[in-house]
């Protein structure tokens, strides 16, 4: 199969819009236009509680291991982290939703599985451990591509470090709202008792 094919099936990957599928079908919104307006699982835990925020969670997860598991399923000379950083791409620019997606972080812990178990581990105790003493999601965000930046530096024959300076840089990108919300103290921590007031009542499905 050409690689062309297997690049582009990987961005397709994580081009699906998960939280935005969940929020019509089972509430007959679209998250993009309530919480913090992002498709991805934090909003959708915010918004449409833990269980659909759940399910977004592990579906975008599980984009990124499947789109870094291509090169093994399909038996090619292919570094897993470009076709699982094009499901992130993907995942953060979607196709099928007019370009406007998540933040990367769930599709970034599937693609690490595959490519680098160790990586994952890493940067998420960081990413959980970040959010626990500053209370903003954002930040641990940020924290999981600069460790992986650092961990691309020190690693003895590592050859991707161009590829995390860009992803950190896309991360920053992705939460210029953020930072501008917490510049002007309008960012809500993950303790804020007025996230509450975002939350939507499943619809009935007849």
């Amino acid at each position: 199969m050409p690689l062309l094919v297997i690049l582009i099936a990987s961005y397709l990957i994580g081009s699906i819009p998960t939280a935005i599928l969940i929020g019509r079908v089972f509430y007959g919104i679209d998250i993009r236009n309530h919480g913090s307006f992002n498709p991805g699982a934090t909003n959708s835990i915010r918004v449409l509680g833990k269980k659909a925020g759940l399910a977004v969670l592990f579906i975008d997860i599980g984009k990124g291991a499947l789109a870094a598991s291509l090169p093994y399923l399909l038996q090619v000379d292919l570094d897993p982290f470009y076709t699982g950083l094009l499901a992130v791409l993907g995942h953060c620019f979607p196709i099928f939703a007019r370009f406007r997606g998540g933040k990367a972080i769930a599709t970034t812990a599937g693609t690490l599985l595959i490519a680098n178990p160790w990586m994952l581990v890493i940067a998420y105790i960081t990413f959980i451990l970040v959010i626990f003493i500053t209370k903003y999601v954002f930040i641990g965000s940020i924290s999981v591509g600069i460790v992986l930046l650092l961990y691309s530096l020190i690693e003895p024959g590592w050859r991707n470090e161009l590829i995390f300076v860009i992803y950190l840089l896309l991360l920053i990108y992705l939460h210029r709202s953020n930072i501008i919300n917490f510049i002007h103290h309008k960012e809500p921590k993950i303790n804020d008792k007025n996230i509450k007031k975002d939350r939507i009542n499943p619809k009935k499905i007849s």
